[in-house]
Order: structure tokens, then sequence, then C-alpha cells
């Protein structure tokens, strides 16, 4: 395995925090390992020192944007510096609410959706509830559930303050389900279904990293019909969009059928995060997820 390897983690997106409790976790596992690991806090200050950091690979911990949407991934490679994760197009597009469903469409079953940019474009919308986010967050950070109009044009509002683009579609109420996809010598990987059960009214910030707010269900109990599916579709949206070394899908299972909301490139791995869960009912540890993605990368730098 790489002897040195170097966790980037922090940034300056709205998912800082939790970036920095991924990359101590990565780094803490690294070092069990045997590994010789450089932590790296990136702030704005010492972006040019990244470039001169000494190391086998960088391991990227860095959570939302300019971590997860391409942008450290295109200087990393520009630089020609080897990294974990999905490259800077795939990492691009899978930020992009709307051209993931764009592309996705058709290979996996989607809410009904619609871009917005102004409030007047949500007016004449009829499916109650519905939800409305920015095309470009992550952490379910500005994500609104809206019970009718007027609800709606207020939250649009709210969120046009602070973004381009926003993704309105309607409320699939259902049992809310995440696949980990990791990837290994022979291909993807899926982990055990995760059903995520919170007690809000949808998995929100909060419900992700407040120890309590959420029960979680892992293998998730579903007939092998319905598990089988969700496997595949999973498994088609990582190979189509491009992914590689370990992703998350998100979705919503209304009886039968998983709706597909979005894929996560740089997953969390604090010690309530989704992935870590998935692989520990399997027996893996953080240790071996952690290992796997750096061989994973080593094979591929190799080339």
């Amino acid at each position: 395995m790489t002897k040195k390897v170097a966790v980037v983690y922090g940034g300056f997106s709205n998912e800082r925090d939790v970036s920095i409790k991924s990359g101590i976790n990565i780094a803490k596992s690294l070092e069990r390992l045997g590994v010789e690991v450089l932590p790296f806090d990136l702030k704005r200050d010492t972006i040019a020192d990244l470039l001169e950091v000494k190391t086998d690979l960088f391991f990227l911990a860095l959570h939302g944007k300019f971590g997860e949407d391409g942008t450290i991934q295109g200087m990393l490679e520009l630089a020609g510096l080897p990294y974990t994760g999905s490259d800077s197009i795939t990492s691009a597009i899978c930020f992009d609410k709307e051209i993931t469903y764009r592309l996705v469409d058709g290979t996996a079953d989607l809410p009904v959706w619609k871009r917005v940019e102004r409030v007047k474009d949500v007016e004449g919308w009829e499916i109650f509830p519905c939800v409305i986010k920015p095309v470009r967050e992550g952490s379910s950070i500005g994500v609104y559930i809206c019970d009718d109009q007027s609800i709606l044009e207020e939250r649009t509002g709210e969120l046009l303050a602070a973004y381009d683009s926003l993704l309105l579609e309607e409320h699939i109420a259902g049992r809310e389900v995440t696949v980990s996809v990791i990837d290994s010598k022979e291909g993807p990987v899926v982990l055990p279904i995760l059903e995520i059960r919170p007690k809000k009214r949808f998995y929100d910030y909060e419900a992700k990293y407040i120890a309590g707010f959420t029960d979680f269900v892992v293998p998730a109990p579903l007939e092998e019909s319905v598990q089988k599916a969700i496997i595949e579709k999973s498994v088609a949206i990582y190979q189509l969009l491009g992914c590689r070394d370990l992703s998350r899908i998100d979705g919503i299972l209304r009886e039968d059928t998983f709706y597909f909301l979005e894929v996560n490139t740089i997953p969390g791995m604090t010690d309530l995060s989704d992935l870590p869960m998935s692989a520990r009912a399997v027996g893996m540890s953080i240790e071996d997820v952690v290992g796997g993605v750096v061989e994973v990368a080593e094979r591929r730098n190799r080339r």
C-alpha cells in the first residue's frame, strides 16, 4: 500500500465541519494501517501550499462546494497529482442535481421536477407537498418541503437570495434508502442497503449529523426482487456517470419503485455517516473501506 497519504479536508463550503470530522476519521484509519499521514486542512490561504505537499496520494475528504464539484479534482489533474474519488468531470456532473437528472433519465425513476431561477417559475405548480432545493449543494442544506403555494413561493425567494438556480420536485412519500458503492479489483461492490428513518419530517442536516435524530436499519428489510432492482439501478447509475472508488446513491422507495434523488461522490466518513454504517453490516471496518479506496486509486495511478 502507498506509504504516504495526504488527507485533504475542511475546505470553505457549508459542510466544512462535517468534512473535518470525515478527514480526521480517515487519517486515523490510515495511521492504524501503518500509512504515514499528512493531514491538510484546506483553507483559502493554504490553496497554493497544497500543490507543494510531497505525498504518494491525496485522499479527498472535502464535502460540498469546491470539494465535490470538480474544482479540487481539476486542480490536482492540472498539476498531475494523484487523488482518490471520481474525476473532475464526473464530480461536476454529480454535484449538479439538474444535470444528473437529465443524464440518468431513462436509467432511473425520477420525481416530477423542474428548474427554477425566479419566483415566477414556481407559479402554477400543482403537486403538493413538493421539495425546493439548491441545484448545487450538499448535506440537505437549503432543502425545504412545501405544503402549499404560498410556502413554496416564500422558500423559493429565500433560496434565490443565496443560490442562482433551484430544483423543484414532487415530494415522494416513502422509505428513504441509501446505497453505498465501492470499487474493487472485480468491479463495483454494493454494500448492504441502508434504510433511514428520521424522527423529523425528512433526513435534513440535523438528522444526518446529530446522534438520536434518526434511526437506521441495515440491511434494509426488502423483498429480494426489490433489493435486486435497487442494486441493479444503483450500479447502472454509478457506471453511467463515471463514478469511481466510492460513492453513495440516495433515493426514496415508494411501494416497489426506487426513485433516484442524488449521487454523493465523496460520502461522509464521520461516526454517524451512512457508508461506514453499511460497511459494518458486512463486517467491514472503516480501515477496510479506506484501505480499499487507497488500493484502487493506486492501481489506477500506476497505469
